[in-house]
């Protein structure tokens, strides 16, 4: 069965523009239907592909690393520069969301919303199982035997995955920078998320220096909220939080480089 590649997108509407993040074992297509509302809204967007997802084989996800992800969101953003927008947002869902908030530590944004962002894990076997159930569903999608499967999966119960073991590091990472962060900021979280630790987004919110910051809670949706039931109430917060940033002004809030040690994380 030949599988269409899922691809980064650039939809162009307006000038002003923002930036959508996918998460782990996604792709593109978690973000995609967001990516048209904000279009037919006026706003242009730009969705990249991180390596190892997409069309790849599991095992190029499962050893490849945060540096090769966050390349890819900063190819995204200059993309954006590149093509004349000055002002910028950031949204990303899951590890896009985590993404979306290192990116408001380093450069200029005009407002930032991570969705279900996880600052930590239900438990120390989420992300390996999610490697395997994203490898499992891809072999099965090659209509590959259930032998066949078995035998391939066998490479994938180790959990010492490079692709996990960089996962948490950019978690952590974050979860240590988020006192730079002081662009508005609408956390949006899923209420049924199976995979985060709940606190995370209480944590973000406490975390960033924001003077204009929010928790937006959807009782019936899970990780994965932007196709979940309640995907057009987040699509319309989305716009709605977008068209309150300043969009106008040249001032910019920079993100600052004080370093101040911040509580450790668990997962």
């Amino acid at each position: 069965m030949q599988l269409k590649a899922p691809e980064p997108f650039t939809f162009e509407s307006g000038d002003r523009a923002v930036l959508l993040l996918h998460g782990f074992t996604g792709n593109t297509t978690d973000i995609r239907m967001l990516g048209r509302f904000l279009e037919e809204k006026g706003y242009s967007s730009h969705a990249p592909l991180d390596k190892g997802h997409g069309s790849a084989p599991p095992e190029e996800l499962m050893n490849s690393t945060s540096d090769d992800w966050w390349k890819s969101v900063l190819e995204g953003y200059q993309l954006l520069k590149n093509k004349g927008y000055e002002k910028i947002a950031a949204a990303g869902i899951s590890l896009g969301g985590v993404f979306s908030l290192k990116l408001a530590t380093e450069a200029p944004l005009v407002g930032v919303v991570p969705m279900c962002a996880p600052l930590g894990f239900k438990n120390k076997e989420t992300l390996p199982n999610m490697v395997r159930a994203y490898a499992k569903q891809y072999k099965e999608l090659q209509e590959k035997t259930e032998q066949e499967i078995n035998s391939e999966l066998s490479a994938f119960q180790d959990n010492s995955m490079p692709a996990v073991e960089g996962l948490l590091r950019i978690v952590s990472d974050v979860s240590s920078q988020l006192h730079k962060i002081k662009v508005p900021t609408c956390i949006v979280q899923g209420r049924l998320d199976d995979i985060i630790d709940m606190e995370s987004p209480q944590i973000i919110f406490n975390g960033i220096q924001s003077a204009k910051k929010e928790i937006k809670w959807y009782e019936n949706s899970g990780h994965i909220i932007t196709l979940d039931d309640e995907r057009n109430r987040v699509e319309e917060d989305v716009f709605q939080f977008l068209e309150q940033l300043n969009w106008e002004n040249d001032e910019q809030i920079i993100p600052s480089i004080q370093e101040t040690e911040a509580p450790q994380i668990w997962w």
